[in-house]
């Protein structure tokens, strides 16, 4: 199980490789293949980290990467 484990945390690592450190919603919804409203429901309830810059959000490529891991297990 922890070859499968690393394989999948590698892919999370490439698929994440062409955004920038600090993503967007667009940005999140193109990566996930989810609407604006899913990404603004993960960042209200806490299940996926961000921060507001005004009224724009942005989400670390760290918090992404960990929402996905969890969302896999």
């Amino acid at each position: 199980m922890p070859l499968i484990k690393n394989k999948l945390y590698g892919g999370i690592h490439d698929m994440l490789e062409q955004y920038n450190d600090i993503l967007s919603v667009e940005e999140l919804c193109e990566l996930l293949h989810v609407g604006r409203n899913r990404v603004y429901q993960l960042l209200q309830s806490g299940e996926l980290k961000g921060f507001r810059l005004g009224k724009t959000w942005k989400i670390p490529k760290i918090a992404v990467e960990e929402y996905i891991r969890s969302s896999i297990i």
